[in-house]
């Protein structure tokens, strides 16, 4: 089966080793994405509901190039350094995966790379027939 690699042309892609998102055959994979702009700044410093928006509007743009949507994610992982926060991301991701109800986990961690980011969310979709 052919791979397909899908940048989302960061500097650090290349350098770290990895793709934006990877798809084979029906199945794409998005790695953690956060609430990057095309400035290549964070959207929403401070607010972890604006984060999550476009952290999920991210991960959107990487399946769109991969010839999929938000409809057919089946997982997500959410990475938050404040699970005090969770109601926020929460709600966010809901409004974009409330009818598609995907399999997820949100978990606490200690940092991600940045100070500035409080989300981290990672992506599977599969392809229908």
């Amino acid at each position: 089966m052919a791979r397909e690699n899908i940048s989302s042309g960061t500097t650090w892609e290349p350098i770290v080793g990895y793709s934006r998102a990877v798809r084979i055959g029906n199945v794409i994979s998005v790695s953690g994405t956060t609430a990057t702009g095309p400035d290549g700044k964070i959207v929403g410093v401070g607010d972890a509901h604006a984060q999550t928006v476009q952290t999920i509007r991210n991960i959107e743009a990487a399946l769109v190039k991969a010839g999929a949507g938000l409809k057919d994610v089946v997982r997500t992982r959410i990475f938050v350094i404040d699970i005090a926060e969770w109601e926020k991301v929460g709600r966010a991701h809901g409004e974009f995966f409330g009818a598609i109800r995907p399999a997820t986990s949100m978990v606490q961690v200690s940092k991600l790379i940045s100070p500035e980011m409080l989300v981290e969310i990672e992506a599977d979709a599969i392809l229908g027939e």
